[in-house]
């Protein structure tokens, strides 16, 4: 019988590099309001990724859903405060 030829590796991933989470990371989504537009997207993930221990920030203005990948668990309150600073509200967790 012919050697495996999967290209995923051990941990199930078909793909190298690119946007998948590491072990240990923590995805969170939150709900933010008076996002329209592109630039509120980048606005909103400008401020969250400054965050300490923040890999990724995808926001989406259509759904208001903005998803942060972490290193830890971050403070609701410091998220809250980013997104406040960025001039949007922060209604909770999703």
């Amino acid at each position: 019988m012919a050697e495996n030829s999967s290209c995923c590796t051990p941990e199930g991933s078909c793909h190298s590099g690119g946007t998948a989470v590491q072990v240990g990371e923590v995805t969170t989504t939150y709900q933010v309001t008076g996002m329209t537009c592109g630039h509120c997207e980048g606005a909103v993930s400008a401020e969250i990724g400054e965050l300490a221990g923040v890999s990724s920030v995808q926001a989406v203005a259509a759904t208001g859903l903005v998803t942060v990948t972490s290193k830890a668990p971050l403070d609701e309150e410091a998220v809250r405060a980013a997104v406040d600073e960025a001039g949007y509200e922060l209604t909770g967790r999703v």
